[in-house]
């Protein structure tokens, strides 16, 4: 003889799949995006390590869109200085980001495995 189905936790588990699907789609963003911010700060970090070697009468240049403007040196290491801070800030935010999605997507696992002991004890219970 086959049990009944317990509607409500078939739709727990539904729930489940859904956000763990959504949720993980956003954990892939999130590493994606993580990587190519990664990025952006290595060739920041290169350029402004460049910019170190360069003594302070040499004309410097920053490409802005389709065209070249004669920047002051200082002024572009602090640019980089700036920039590297920036982008440091993103990526921590973006892995914050990512232990909260986990830590969610884990108490909800948690919140059904319990719900499946509790619904387990209640069966033996009525067994008995």
């Amino acid at each position: 003889m086959s049990k009944p189905v317990d509607l409500e936790l078939k739709k727990a588990f539904l729930e489940l799949q859904v956000k763990m699907i959504e949720t993980s789609k956003k954990i892939h963003d999130i590493d994606t995006e993580k990587v190519a911010l990664s990025r952006l700060l290595e060739q920041v970090q290169l350029n402004s390590l460049g910019m170190a070697s360069v003594t302070e009468g040499t004309k410097t240049y920053e490409a802005v869109g389709r065209m070249f403007l004669k920047r002051d040196v200082e002024k572009l290491r602090k640019r980089f200085d700036d920039r590297k801070v920036e982008l440091g800030v993103l990526i921590k935010d973006l892995a914050d980001n990512k232990e909260y999605l986990e830590k969610n997507l884990k108490e909800s696992e948690d919140n059904i495995r319990e719900m499946v002991q509790l619904r387990k004890e209640q069966s033996e219970a009525k067994a008995n």
